[in-house]
C-alpha cells in the first residue's frame, strides 16, 4: 500500500502547530505587560499603592507593570473595565473597601457584581481614618465631641471627601449610633475637606494620616480617635473609636488587588506571592508608615472571607445611615 505524500505532509504541518500550541499555553505567566487599574486619580492610596509596588513587581516578574488610573462614577468605570476584561492574568484592579463593599449597598444599580466578576488575589494593605478636630473645637475626644454636638444649636457639621465615603460612612455611623447631631458637609475630596476643618468651615472629619499630620503638628488640628478595630502602629496613642466609648462603630477601610473572574490560578497564586513579600519589606513597610497605610497580607481565600463579611456590614451600615449619592 502506496502513503500518500500529500497526507504525510499535512500530519507533519498539524503535529508542528499543535506543538506550537502546547509550548504557548505552557509558556510561563507573564509574557507581556501587566496593567493595575486604579479607580482613582493620581495621588490616592490605591494609586500610591500601585505605583510603590509596580517597579518592584516589574523587576521580578520581568515584565513592565503599568498603572492604568481610571476614574470616575464612584470606582464603577475602573471596576466595569476590569471585570470585562480578558481573564489572563494581565489585568488586576487595584480596589478599596468603597468599591468591594460600599458601593453595591450604596447603589441600587452597578455595571459589575463584587462577587460574580472577580477573584480576589491579596488583601495588601487597611488605611485608618483619623477623627480630626479643628483647633477651636474644645473637644479631647469622641464623648466630648458628642456632648458638644448634642448640646450645640444646629449640631455640629463634619466634612467628607463625599456621599458614600468611608470618610462621610464613618461619622455617619457614629451619629446614628449615638443620636449626636452631627450635620454632613460632603466636599469633592480630602484637598478641600481639610482646609474646611482647619479655618473652622466644619468642626470635625475622618482623613487619612498624610493628610492631617502636618496641621496637628503645627498645632491647627487634635486627632481624637482612629476608625480602625485596633490601634494601629502609625499613632499608637490614639484610641479607637469603640473603646471611646461607641462600641457598635465597624466602619474601616482596605485596599487589595482583585482580578477578572476565571483568572487562571497561576498568575493569581504568583502575585499573590511576590506582593506579600514585598509589603514585609523594611523599606516598603517604612515608606507605607510614612503614607498612614498599615500592611494586611494574606491568602487569597481570606481577602474573599474579608469581602464576604464586609458587604453585609457595609449594607447595615448604610441603612442605618442613609446614606446617599448626588
Amino acid at each position: 500500500m502506496k502513503r500518500n505524500p500529500g497526507n504525510s505532509f499535512r500530519l507533519l504541518i498539524g503535529s508542528a502547530l499543535a506543538l506550537a500550541s502546547s509550548m504557548a499555553i505552557a509558556q510561563a505567566w507573564p509574557n507581556k505587560p501587566i496593567r493595575l487599574v486604579v479607580p482613582y486619580g493620581t495621588g490616592g492610596a490605591p494609586d500610591v499603592i500601585a505605583r510603590t509596588l509596580s517597579p518592584r513587581l516589574g523587576e521580578i516578574f520581568s515584565q513592565q507593570v503599568l498603572v492604568d488610573n481610571r476614574p470616575g462614577a464612584g470606582g464603577a468605570i475602573a471596576a466595569e473595565h476590569v471585570a470585562k476584561s480578558p481573564a489572563d492574568g494581565y489585568t488586576f484592579f487595584v480596589a478599596d473597601t468603597g468599591h468591594f463593599a460600599i458601593n453595591p449597598a450604596l447603589y441600587s444599580k452597578l455595571p459589575y457584581d463584587i462577587l460574580r466578576d472577580f477573584t480576589p488575589v491579596i488583601h495588601i494593605a487597611s488605611t485608618p481614618l483619623f477623627l480630626a478636630v479643628g483647633t477651636a473645637v474644645p473637644a479631647k475626644n469622641i464623648q466630648e465631641l458628642i456632648a458638644l454636638a448634642k448640646d450645640k444649636p444646629g449640631g455640629l457639621s463634619y466634612g467628607s471627601s463625599g456621599n458614600g465615603s468611608p470618610h462621610h460612612l464613618a461619622l455617619a455611623q457614629i451619629t446614628a449610633l449615638t443620636r449626636a447631631n452631627f450635620v454632613h458637609i460632603p466636599f469633592k475630596g480630602v484637598a478641600q475637606s481639610v482646609p474646611a476643618v482647619l479655618s473652622g468651615d466644619v468642626a470635625v472629619i475622618f482623613v487619612g494620616l498624610p493628610s492631617i499630620l502636618p496641621h496637628v503638628k503645627s498645632g491647627k488640628a487634635r486627632i481624637v480617635a482612629v476608625n480602625e478595630p485596633k490601634r494601629t502602629h502609625l499613632m499608637p496613642e490614639v484610641p479607637t473609636v469603640v473603646e471611646s466609648g461607641v462600641p457598635d462603630f465597624t466602619v474601616s477601610v482596605s485596599i487589595g488587588f482583585l482580578a477578572p473572574a476565571g483568572t487562571p490560578s497561576e498568575p493569581i497564586t504568583r502575585m499573590n506571592a511576590e506582593v506579600n513579600k514585598l509589603i514585609n519589606l523594611p523599606d516598603l513597610i517604612q515608606r507605607f508608615t510614612s503614607l498612614g497605610i498599615d500592611k494586611i497580607g494574606g491568602t487569597p481565600e481570606q481577602f474573599g472571607q474579608a469581602i464576604r463579611a464586609d458587604l453585609p456590614r457595609f449594607a447595615k451600615v448604610v441603612k442605618e445611615t442613609g446614606a446617599k449619592v448626588d
